[in-house]
């Protein structure tokens, strides 16, 4: 069964640091991509943040942590 957008959802937890300097911010990003094969679901996932206009706009500024279905991807 192919899949849907209707079936993807996207999850960004924002957290705010304080350090001596001053506030940061970090992301970490899901994405459930129900039957999909895991290896498929991090390659989308590091290729939707290499051409997601939101990931250009932070990329270098804000740490970010993607995540395919819960497990860890490498950007």
């Amino acid at each position: 069964m192919p899949l849907r957008a209707k079936d993807i959802a996207a999850t960004a937890t924002v957290t705010l640091h304080k350090e001596d300097g001053g506030f940061f911010i970090s992301v970490a990003l899901n994405a459930e991509l129900p039957g999909v094969d895991q290896a498929k679901a991090e390659a989308l996932v590091a290729k939707a943040h290499a051409i997601c206009p939101y990931s250009k706009a932070t990329r270098g500024d804000i740490e970010v942590a993607l995540r395919a279905n819960g497990r860890p991807v490498r950007p």
